[in-house]
């Protein structure tokens, strides 16, 4: 018998690899629950967006008409990979008849395959999405509210005071793992593209990473397979298109477009499903309900501050302000030249 060691794997370590096989694919699993209420996590940024990885980094030559060096190239790939989307433009859908519609139809495929109850997407979170960004912090995520505030008087501009009704007809998927309703087509198409690409050089603009490679292709996501990871081990690789036949060419109704929210992909969802919401825009002519009310209220007031904070910080940064304050703060204390460098600079601390 040949001794452990010699090459031999004896009980003790069969069972200490097969500990560790569990431990990987249970960290797995967790991961995954982890990313499965993410919009765009792993294959959604792809798919479910509509959009592909990140922009590819080609070995061009730059305007000098010198060659990237080598480490040009790491350093802008490295730029891209750490780029990975947690906020988005969501145009939420609150048609009743589109909703009912969309239930219907996750109800006749889980009625052929009751595993894929876990696919579907949640009742509430239904939306099409006009832009991905990254925003690491509450200050970028500022910049994006002060971003998303802009970009409403270029979707005024765009709609020229008409309704954006966007009509969904059939069923689609991206790549047979992301299912959704489809876009029909009409005049609705090109301004809603329009605003999209303005959102996009909005947001830019403001140095915030927003967008991807691909062309903007809108869609209304009803179920993705990434939600149910396990599905894979149970033999669903893919959406089968039989699921889906009956409503090839459904027609599920129109969303007139009224709003649209900075949302966060990674917080907790609001008690309806919908997702955590940092601040929303309305657009076109509606009945003035309460939330815009709210919204309008929230805008003003943001505004108004953002105000009164320039005019204290100009007031500061004026001489005979700054020497008056200098003046109180060391009132009935002798200064000598030698301690002249401690007086406080506030031009720097404002700055």
């Amino acid at each position: 018998m040949e001794p452990p060691g010699a090459g031999g794997i004896n009980s003790s370590e069969c069972e200490n690899v097969s500990r560790k096989m569990e431990m990987s694919e249970e960290l797995e699993a967790n991961t995954m629950d982890s990313l499965v209420d993410m919009p765009f996590a792993t294959i959604d940024v792809k798919d479910d967006c509509g959009i592909t990885d990140v922009p590819q980094i080609n070995l061009e030559r730059s305007e000098g008409n010198e060659w990237l060096s080598k480490d040009q190239i790491k350093k802008k790939k490295k730029k891209h990979k750490d780029y990975q989307p947690n906020y988005f433009l969501s145009i939420p859908i609150t048609n009743k008849e589109v909703t009912r519609g969309i239930k219907i139809l996750q109800n006749a495929i889980i009625q052929q395959d009751k595993r894929l109850s876990k696919a579907m997407t949640n009742d509430g979170s239904f939306h099409v999405t006009l832009l991905v960004m990254q925003l690491l912090n509450d200050d970028e995520i500022n910049i994006g509210i002060d971003a998303l505030l802009e970009l409403k008087p270029c979707i005024e501009d765009i709609l020229q005071g008409k309704y954006l009704t966007l009509p969904f007809q059939g069923i689609d998927t991206f790549e047979n793992q992301v299912g959704f309703v489809k876009l029909a087509e009409g005049d609705h198409i090109n301004p809603l593209l329009e605003i999209a690409e303005a959102a996009k050089r909005t947001f830019q603009e403001k140095g915030i990473l927003a967008g991807e490679s691909r062309s903007f292709k809108p869609h209304l996501t009803f179920m993705k397979l990434s939600k149910a990871p396990w599905l894979r081990k149970k033999g669903v690789k893919k959406i089968d298109p039989k699921l889906y036949e009956k409503f090839i060419s459904h027609r599920f109704g129109e969303e007139m477009v009224h709003r649209i929210d900075l949302c966060s992909m990674t917080k907790k969802k609001q008690s309806n499903g919908y997702y955590h919401c940092e601040s929303s825009i309305v657009i076109g002519k509606r009945p003035i309900g309460i939330r815009d009310l709210i919204n309008e209220a929230l805008h003003q007031e943001r505004m108004g501050l953002k105000a009164k904070v320039k005019q204290i910080k100009e007031l500061l940064f004026k001489p005979e302000t700054q020497a008056k304050i200098r003046r109180e703060l060391f009132e009935g204390r002798s200064i000598n030249h030698s301690n002249q460098g401690n007086d406080v600079d506030f031009s720097d601390t404002l700055t």
